[in-house]
C-alpha cells in the first residue's frame, strides 16, 4: 500500500485526547505538513501547553494506530514530534503596539548609502536618549550585522505571553534584527517575493521588540514586494528618502518619493539626506570637493516641497566605521558624525511636526529615557 498523508490523517482520526475523548483532528492536534519518505513517516502533534500530562501516551497510540491502521511496515516511532501550540500573531493593525514612530528609510536605487544612513540614524537617536529599534529588511542584501560588527549574533527564542518570540540583537543602544542573521553570509539569498514577505513578517510580528520610541526599517533599493509588504502590514509615520547628489540617483528618488506620497499608500516624506554630498580630506577639513555635483538633493527637496534633513559629506572614516561595525556617528566629534546627530534632530522635530498634524486620537508623544 502506497503511503500518502490523507491515510495518516485517517489513522489519526481513531485516536482520542484523553481529556475530551475528541479525535486528535477534531482537536486541530496534527500539523497539516506530514513528509513521507518512503516508508518513513514524520509528523507533528500541537498540545496546548509544553507540559500536558497525555503527550507520551498520545505519541504513543498514535505510533500504535499508524502502524495497525496502514496494515503495512512503516517506520514511524521515534518520528513523532510535539509542539506546544501558541497564541496567534497579534492582527496587523495592531503589531508593535508598544512603537510610537515607524521610519521607514528608503532610496531610489541602490550605491547611494541608504543603510549607512539608517545605522547611523538609529545610533545618533539611541545617543539623544530614545529607545530605537532598526530592522534590516533588505533580505536580499542585509548590512547591518557587519555595520554593527555582530555578524556572529544569533538571536534566540524566548517565551513572552504565551509566544515564542525572538529577542533582537542589542548594539550601541539600539535593539537589531536581520535576515543576515539566519542565512549563510557566503551564499545568496534565493527567495520568491512571497518567502520574503513571509521572512519579514516574522522579524516584525514574531519578535519582542518592546516599546520603543522610534523603529526604523532599512529598506531595499527601489521599490518592490518588501515596500508593499511593510506599508501593508505597519502603521508607518514616516519616511526618510536617502539620495546622491547625481541625476541619475535623483531620478529615482523621484520615484522613492512618489511611492509614499501615492494616493493609495499616502506615507508621509519626512524629507531627503543627501549623501555623498561633497568630499572632505581628513587634512584638508574646510576643503569641499563635490564629486557627484553639487546640492541636486537640496534641489529637488525643494521641487518636492519636503524638508532637505541633512547633507552627509564622504570622508574616509565613515566607510572605516561601517566595515569595522562602528557606525561613524559614535565619534561625535568627526564631521559626519556631528551630520548624523544633526540628521537625527531633524528627524526627531520633523516626526513631531507631522503627528502634531494628525487627529488627537492618533497622536503619540516621544519620550526620552
Amino acid at each position: 500500500m502506497a503511503l500518502y498523508p490523507k491515510l495518516i490523517l485517517e489513522a489519526l482520526s481513531q485516536v482520542r485526547y484523553p481529556g475530551t475523548g475528541k479525535s486528535l483532528i477534531e482537536m486541530n492536534m496534527v500539523d497539516e505538513d506530514i513528509r513521507i519518505e518512503g516508508t518513513k513517516v514524520s509528523l507533528t502533534l500541537i498540545f496546548d501547553k509544553p507540559n500536558d500530562p497525555f503527550i507520551k501516551s498520545v505519541v504513543k497510540a498514535a505510533e500504535a494506530t499508524i502502524e495497525s491502521y496502514v496494515g503495512e511496515p512503516v517506520d514511524i516511532k521515534g518520528n513523532i514530534t510535539v509542539q506546544a501550540k501558541q497564541a496567534p500573531r497579534p492582527q496587523e493593525d495592531k503589531l508593535l503596539p508598544q512603537v510610537k514612530n515607524i521610519i521607514a528609510v528608503s532610496s531610489g536605487k541602490g550605491g547611494v548609502g541608504k543603510s549607512t544612513v539608517s545605522a547611523n540614524l538609529a545610533v545618533a537617536l539611541a545617543k539623544l536618549g530614545y529607545k530605537v529599534g532598526l530592522l534590516d529588511a533588505d533580505v536580499f542584501g542585509p548590512s547591518m550585522p557587519k555595520m554593527f560588527g555582530i555578524e556572529d549574533a544569533r538571536p534566540y527564542i524566548e517565551s513572552v505571553d504565551g509566544r515564542d518570540l525572538i529577542i533582537p540583537v542589542e548594539s550601541h543602544g539600539v535593539k537589531i534584527l536581520s535576515v543576515g542573521f539566519f542565512v549563510d553570509p557566503k551564499n545568496a539569498t534565493i527567495w520568491r517575493g512571497s518567502m520574503a514577505g513571509n521572512a519579514l513578517k516574522q522579524l516584525i510580528g514574531d519578535a519582542h521588540w518592546g516599546e520603543l520610541d522610534y523603529f526604523l526599517i532599512d529598506l531595499p533599493p527601489g521599490t518592490s514586494d518588501i515596500h508593499l509588504t511593510v506599508i501593508q502590514t505597519l502603521a508607518v509615520t514616516g519616511a526618510v528618502v536617502v539620495s546622491t547628489p547625481q541625476e541619475v540617483a535623483l531620478a529615482d528618488a523621484r520615484k522613492g518619493i512618489d511611492m509614499f506620497v501615492n494616493e493609495k499608500v499616502n506615507i508621509p516624506v519626512l524629507g531627503l539626506v543627501e549623501n555623498m554630498a561633497w568630499f572632505t580630506p581628513a587634512e584638508l577639513p574646510e576643503n569641499k570637493y563635490y564629486l557627484f555635483g553639487k546640492e541636486g538633493t537640496k534641489r529637488l527637496a525643494e521641487e518636492m516641497n519636503v524638508p532637505l534633513l541633512a547633507q552627509i559629506p564622504i570622508v574616509q572614516s565613515i566607510c572605516e566605521g561601517g566595515d569595522n561595525g562602528a557606525p561613524v556617528v559614535l565619534n561625535e566629534d568627526s564631521i559626519t558624525g556631528q551630520a548624523f546627530m544633526n540628521l537625527a534632530e531633524e528627524v526627531v522635530k520633523n516626526t513631531e511636526l507631522r503627528n502634531q498634524n494628525m487627529p488627537k486620537t492618533e497622536r503619540v508623544q516621544v519620550t526620552k529615557k
